[in-house]
């Protein structure tokens, strides 16, 4: 019998399954949008009930379009947002309060906080991030002293909490009826509570954020069974687990250090490869777990994030109506040769990578009677590269090495106009493969190698083919003037919250 590997991607906008055979091909798909939730500007949430209907609807619909039963399942592996943060009861199942979205700048107090006590990299040494609004962390500490439910269920031993990979596992292996709490390595790394070292959860950070430390998943590899499924995934093992980044460094083969992939999602996100020791950065860079496999030895990563990348395109089209769909923006943006010199800094929640400043907003700089919408829609598409830049500097500095191509997935490398001003603005070549859903790929990878689906790396490394690949062609004078009119521009947006 036919077998396949079923993905879950559960991401910041949409949750869907992806069925894959044997050579890494799509089957079947299904997608589903959620709900974002603004209570209030700078707070972003999600709806933890609707995220796990649309979990059900989506597989039961993946199997339906494939036209194959359960059965034919070999596994089951899960990609996720990774810092989003829910708080339930696990006598009743139900969430005390909408996750928190990684994007939320809710806790800038409880951050600034805790850094008046050691500053900003804190605890950097410990677990490779600096204190942030972006972690679950301090999204866990604003939970437990604002939602009353929460602490009075922490005190009865009733609070679980997790990210959304450990809300999925636990409801798809049984919830209430002894559900697996659990999480992997990988999102562990995220929540600014985990060792880098002894990939256990650091009972001195928890015991000063005042986290129940028994409420925390059981921290497991990212390739294993972790339990068996219930309906609608009835008998199928759980096998894989990897923070949404992380499945795409995976999905693109890059086990090699030195190995560097960036995804352009919502935000964008540049991983590379470090090998088998984290590498602390000191030029605002994360240090997180790339991925373990069962009881082999963990493997590292280096990451730059972007908060707002494909959501600034999202902006363009929801709140100023200058597009009517995302897939527009090309087209508009091509209707002129430049950006008339203006750029965008989507500061909408801050900056990460490599600046970290919460306060930081979202600016418009070098706006004349001469820009049109045009100019804003490619400058708009000219910031996610210019970040990319910024990361990949910093990453060269920390590392050593000189990136020579950089591998590219998600939902904006459809558009050739960004692909070929990234190459440009890099100087380096930039390769789309012929299966962009690598996030989706990554955690079927996982899932696949826990169940002996695929044999190995080198047999996964085989399915990796190149798609397009765009080549730079950018003057060393325009690339140099460009970035430092950019870098001019990130300036601006600094210190704009008092």
């Amino acid at each position: 019998m036919t077998k396949y590997i079923a993905a879950l991607d559960q991401g910041t906008t949409s949750t869907r399954c992806i069925l894959f055979n044997s050579s890494a091909e799509i089957l079947a798909s299904c997608q589903k949008e959620h709900k974002q939730i603004y209570p209030r500007p700078g707070w972003v949430e999600h709806d933890p009930d609707e995220i796990l209907k649309n979990t059900i609807t989506v597989i039961k619909e993946t199997l339906e379009i494939a036209m194959i039963d359960v059965n034919d399942l070999a596994g089951i592996g899960i990609t996720n947002q990774r810092e989003t943060t829910v708080i339930w009861s696990k006598t009743t199942g139900k969430p005390f309060y909408n996750a928190i979205v990684w994007q939320d700048t809710r806790t800038d107090d409880i951050c600034r906080d805790l850094e008046s006590d050691g500053g900003q990299n804190r605890f950097r040494s410990k677990v490779g991030l600096p204190i942030s609004t972006y972690f679950s962390g301090p999204k866990i500490k604003w939970l437990l002293e604002n939602v009353p439910e929460v602490r009075k269920s922490a005190g009865a031993g009733d609070l679980l909490i997790g990210t959304m990979d450990s809300w999925l596992v636990w409801n798809l292996t049984g919830g209430i009826d002894n559900g697996k709490h659990i999480t992997d390595v990988t999102n562990a790394s995220r929540t600014m509570l985990m060792d880098l070292n002894s990939l256990t959860w650091d009972e001195d950070i928890v015991t000063l954020l005042d986290i129940p430390l028994q409420s925390l998943p059981e921290i497991l590899s990212s390739s294993q069974i972790y339990g068996v499924g219930v309906d609608p995934i009835s008998g199928v093992p759980i096998c894989g687990i990897l923070g949404d980044q992380q499945a795409a460094l995976f999905g693109q083969s890059c086990y090699s250090s030195g190995d560097a992939k960036n995804t352009y999602g919502t935000g964008c996100f540049l991983l590379q490869n470090s090998g088998d020791k984290p590498i602390i950065s000191s030029h605002g860079l994360l240090t997180t777990l790339a991925y373990q496999i069962g009881n082999e030895s963990p493997v590292y990563a280096l990451e730059g994030s972007v908060a707002i990348a494909g959501a600034l395109i999202q902006w363009l089209r929801d709140n100023l109506g200058m597009i009517k769909s995302s897939s527009e923006v090309e087209e508009l943006a091509r209707k002129v040769d430049d950006n008339g010199g203006m750029y965008i800094v989507p500061a909408f929640s801050g900056l990460y990578a490599p600046y970290w400043q919460s306060n930081a907003r979202g600016v418009f700089t070098g706006l004349t009677r001469y820009i049109t919408k045009a100019h804003i829609a490619r400058a708009a598409l000219e910031a996610t590269a210019f970040q990319t830049k910024e990361i990949l500097e910093a990453m060269e500095k920390d590392t050593g090495i000189e990136l020579t191509t950089l591998k590219v997935d998600g939902g904006m490398v459809q558009n050739d106009l960004l692909m070929q001003f990234q190459a440009d603005i890099l100087n380096v070549p930039v390769i789309r493969p012929t299966i962009t859903e690598t996030t989706a790929l990554g955690a079927a990878y996982a899932a696949g190698l826990a169940v002996d689906f695929w044999k190995g790396l080198k047999e996964i490394e085989a399915n990796w083919k190149e798609d397009r690949i765009w080549k730079p062609d950018m003057s060393d004078k325009k690339r140099s003037s460009q970035y430092n009119l950019w870098k001019k521009a990130v300036t601006r947006s600094f210190d704009w919250l008092e």
